[in-house]
């Protein structure tokens, strides 16, 4: 397998800090009129029982697939984990 050197890297104008707060895509300012979706992003933090029943209480109210969490990470703080969910909600302008 070979892997590029950071010799191979294309050069870049723009400074680390200012690429790193560029504006992604999917927060562009919305069209001019009517709705249109903006991503959303929950987090839940919890013991892993209190997170698994909260995603499961949410898909039962029909607002979330339980697989479109992320699966539960460690915090690293004692009993407590986080789980993600980025949704596409309607906005109207």
């Amino acid at each position: 397998m070979i892997t590029p050197s950071v010799q191979d890297a294309p050069a870049s104008t723009a400074s680390p800090a200012a690429s790193s707060f560029a504006m992604p895509q999917s927060f562009a300012p919305p069209p001019p009129s009517g709705a249109y979706q903006e991503p959303i992003r929950h987090m839940l933090f919890g013991s892993l029982r209190a997170v698994q029943s909260t995603i499961r209480v949410l898909h039962k109210r029909g607002y979330a697939e339980p697989n479109d969490w992320s699966q539960p990470m460690s915090t690293g703080r004692p009993n407590e984990v986080m789980a993600i969910l980025t949704k596409r909600v309607k906005v109207n302008s």
